[in-house]
């Protein structure tokens, strides 16, 4: 990693972020329904999705060409590089499709195993949300950190509804009750990488969800940490990238954040 000037392919990233997220908008306004294909149950994608991970893969690897690629829409491809790019071009397809301004493009990097930058550009509010190791957390340009709310009853927290996998529904609804009882609310935005910029710079204290892919938490996750969270998996555990599930808070409240999940997630 000695060879990476991660400031650098952060902004170089930003700069592709936003220009998949611009045209991306200007898809919105003429998109077509008909347009929409389904992979699975309530997973959906468009020509616009495929065409800006085209745009976004085509030119990371003009800075680094022997990078592997994690894409959502085109999987794994791998290479003898010790980096890889994990990419979610479209985080909220539901909601752009359906004609809502919130969705958001994320782009990070792995290098040995370590998340060491992320880029989050939020579409709708034209707002990119950067970090990278030992760097801090930007927004826009401008240095940002998590919320220092010390009492979960004064806290927003988000979080994601399950739409595949509902074996564990019960006591994600039990989780959802304590947090009801014990903070301000509860908001789903329909993006996790929104989700976790905005923790990031303070307008929730805490985010949670299970079911998610890479991509969709990986930025996220880089720019939590830099802007002074935590971040884990249900068992405050590290296995918060390829695990599937993740809670993410303001240092100053995790513990009471986290209270409900180990409360009743494995319980």
């Amino acid at each position: 990693m000695e060879n990476l000037n991660l400031k650098q392919l952060t902004n170089q990233a930003g700069r592709i972020a936003i220009a998949a997220g611009k045209w991306m908008r200007k898809q919105q306004q003429t998109f077509d329904k008909n347009a929409i294909e389904t992979k699975s149950f309530n997973s959906l994608v468009s020509y616009v999705d495929k065409g800006a991970e085209e745009y976004i893969v085509k030119h990371l690897l003009q800075l680094t060409p022997n990078a592997e690629i994690l894409g959502e829409e085109s999987g794994l491809a791998t290479t003898d590089s010790d980096l890889r790019w994990i990419i979610d071009p479209l985080d909220g397809t539901t909601n752009f499709i359906h004609g809502l301004p919130t969705y958001a493009v994320s782009i990070a990097l792995e290098c040995k195993g370590e998340l060491v930058l992320g880029v989050i550009y939020e579409v709708g509010l034209d707002e990119c949300f950067s970090a990278y190791k030992n760097g801090g957390a930007f927004l826009n340009g401008q240095p940002i950190r998590v919320s220092d709310t010390a009492d979960l009853g004064d806290s927003l927290i988000a979080t994601g509804f399950p739409y595949s996998d509902f074996k564990k529904m019960p006591a994600y609804m039990d989780i959802f009750k304590s947090y009801m009882q014990h903070s301000h609310g509860l908001r789903r935005l329909g993006t996790a990488a929104t989700d976790l910029a905005y923790v990031a710079c303070g307008r929730f204290e805490g985010f949670f969800e299970y079911g998610l892919a890479p991509w969709d938490v990986a930025a996220g996750i880089v720019i939590v940490r830099e802007a002074g969270g935590i971040v884990t998996d249900f068992n405050k555990g590290d296995n918060c990238l390829y695990g599937m599930e993740i809670a993410a808070a303001s240092a100053v409240i995790f513990d009471d954040f986290y209270q409900p999940i180990e409360n009743h997630w494995n319980s």
